[in-house]
């Protein structure tokens, strides 16, 4: 993949589940590309399992296609446009695939999970704006996301219970793991005022 025809660079915005990194990719107006639809599906024999051996680790990004989605990333940014998966949670499949133009802007957002894990790759294409990691109380973004797993009906509530309750206890490690892959950890307001001081910076570049 090149990025010499680069006309546009991407924001990649992680952290734990449950951080509120959709509302405010959404918050910002600007294009997103949804990382989590590059999960893996259920039946790939690559796909990692749980210490106890439970069943599968969603949270691992070996669960993950970094491949895919650095491919569509790149794409966005040269061409403008990429096919990407839909894929559903509660089924472990991808259900269809979209084609998602991001049209003239120079900046979009690319969020979930696993972002952090392919800064260096971003970075590398030339592609990167900046790297974010949402951080907050581990006891909210359990709160946060159990409402939104059960709501979603993503899971067994069981499972969704149980999950929540070890991604609470990991979530400080989890942070830690993402700022040391190269995202800038900070709350939602900081984030916001990166991801617009960006958007200007962007914004010059072009008319200069």
């Amino acid at each position: 993949m090149s990025s010499l025809l680069s006309s546009a660079r991407v924001i990649l915005l992680t952290g734990p589940s449950g951080s509120g990194k959709s509302s405010l990719a959404a918050r910002t107006g600007l294009p997103v590309l949804n990382l989590d639809d590059f999960y893996k599906e259920g039946g790939d024999p690559t796909l990692p399992l749980l210490a106890d051996g439970s069943g599968t680790d969603w949270d691992s990004p070996l669960s993950w296609d970094a491949d895919a989605a650095v491919a569509a990333i790149d794409s966005l940014c040269r061409t403008s446009r990429a096919d990407v998966p839909v894929y559903d949670i509660a089924t472990s499949s991808r259900i269809g695939a979209n084609s998602l133009d991001i049209g003239r802007t120079p900046l979009f957002i690319a969020e979930g999970i696993f972002a952090a894990d392919v800064i260096d790759r971003c970075r590398e294409l030339g592609l990167l704006a900046d790297a974010l990691c949402l951080r907050g109380r581990p006891s909210t973004t359990f709160r946060r996301r159990l409402l939104r797993d059960l709501r979603e009906a993503r899971k067994p509530v069981l499972y969704l219970v149980r999950r929540g309750l070890r991604l609470m206890r990991e979530e400080r490690g989890i942070v830690a793991r993402q700022t040391a892959l190269g995202a800038f950890a900070c709350g939602r307001e900081t984030a916001m005022g990166r991801i617009a001081a960006a958007a200007a910076g962007r914004r010059e570049s072009v008319r200069i």
